[in-house]
């Protein structure tokens, strides 16, 4: 069987280029004992791919030069040499951008397509889903009549955290780019109040949203949305760090050194915590009550979501442009394949 790759050629220096990939077509080997062969139906894009493109140091190694991209998939069991698996499971795997792959089974997670359509375990269900839940209770800690701000509030990562801050009985402010981002934050998504961050009125409009001050600033942006939302913590506010997607492709300066010293005394003299963090640290302690609370929420409605799905694998790489300068509504996903008889 054969697998449709799509590679990293080069390291982007700014914004990826169709050049920093390459298409190509693979041989798969054999399953062997205790592996299945999958077929790719949904792809997840998102943001940390863009950091696994640099060599610079982070948490997770780098894809190498001529590997597969990385990422999450929902992918159809087409052959088995695994009790774990047969045929036809639908399973939540990490097989990255290609068409199909040989894994181990014990590497999959099966899915129940009665439960939930499959997609939300790469969105509200899966892994943006938890980013948000462990993020936001973990470390910010949003107690009933504070103000919780996200940034990136359309996104399925800030969507989520401002549905749940509403539903632990917080007030939720979200930050996102254009009106019509702004206005589904409220209609849909139940958000208090919704600040366009490209508005020249920036400063003035996140203050008149924030009347009380901000009690928890969920960071997914950086650059100056976090300039400004600084100036309106509380004592005692909490930050959590999940990204900072507006220096990604050197849009804008990640190490903005003068704003360093007035960023600190802030920390000292409003008792600031200010924490970053990777969502799979929080799996011992938070993924059983995500798997109830979230699958409830959605399923009653208190959460709701949106997945933005672009057609064919050779899509990937301009779908994922799009993303870092947040053209995407919702959960961004690739369709690669449907499943079996459909």
């Amino acid at each position: 069987m054969k697998s449709t790759q799509i590679r990293l050629a080069s390291r982007p220096v700014a914004e990826p280029l169709d050049s920093d990939f390459e298409v190509a077509t693979a041989e798969l080997p054999e399953p062997e004992e205790g592996q299945v062969v999958l077929r790719t139906l949904h792809l997840s894009l998102d943001p940390y791919m863009r950091g696994r493109m640099s060599d610079a140091p982070s948490y997770a190694a780098p894809v190498g030069i001529g590997e597969v991209m990385v990422g999450q998939t929902v992918s159809e069991v087409v052959a088995s040499r695994s009790e774990r698996r047969e045929v036809g499971d639908i399973v939540l795997a990490y097989t990255g951008w290609q068409s199909h792959a040989v894994v181990d089974a014990r590497a999959t997670r099966r899915l129940d397509p009665s439960a939930a359509p499959v997609s939300t375990a790469l969105g509200v269900l899966g892994m943006p889903g938890f980013t948000a839940y462990g993020g936001l209770l973990a470390i910010g800690q949003p107690k009933a009549g504070e103000t919780v701000v996200v940034a990136a509030a359309a996104g399925p990562v800030g969507s989520a955290v401002g549905q749940i801050a509403k539903a632990k009985g917080a007030r939720a402010v979200g930050i996102a780019g254009g009106p019509e981002k702004c206005r589904l934050l409220l209609d849909e998504y139940g958000f208090d109040a919704a600040v366009d961050h490209r508005s020249p009125t920036l400063r003035e409009d996140l203050a008149a949203a924030t009347p009380d001050g901000i009690d928890v600033y969920f960071e997914n942006v950086g650059g100056h949305v976090a300039a400004e939302v600084v100036r309106r913590f509380n004592t005692y506010a909490r930050m959590p760090v999940c990204g900072l997607i507006a220096g990604y492709n050197g849009g804008e300066p990640m190490a903005d050194f003068d704003r360093l010293p007035g960023f600190m005394r802030r920390v000292l003299t409003k008792s600031l915590t200010v924490r970053g963090f990777i969502q799979d640290e929080f799996v011992p302690t938070h993924w059983a009550d995500f798997q109830r609370e979230m699958s409830g929420w959605v399923a009653d409605g208190t959460v709701r979501y949106r997945e933005d799905v672009v057609d064919s694998l050779e899509n990937a790489p301009e779908a994922f442009r799009g993303l870092l300068a947040g053209r995407n509504v919702g959960k961004l996903l690739v369709k690669v394949a449907d499943p079996a008889g459909v």
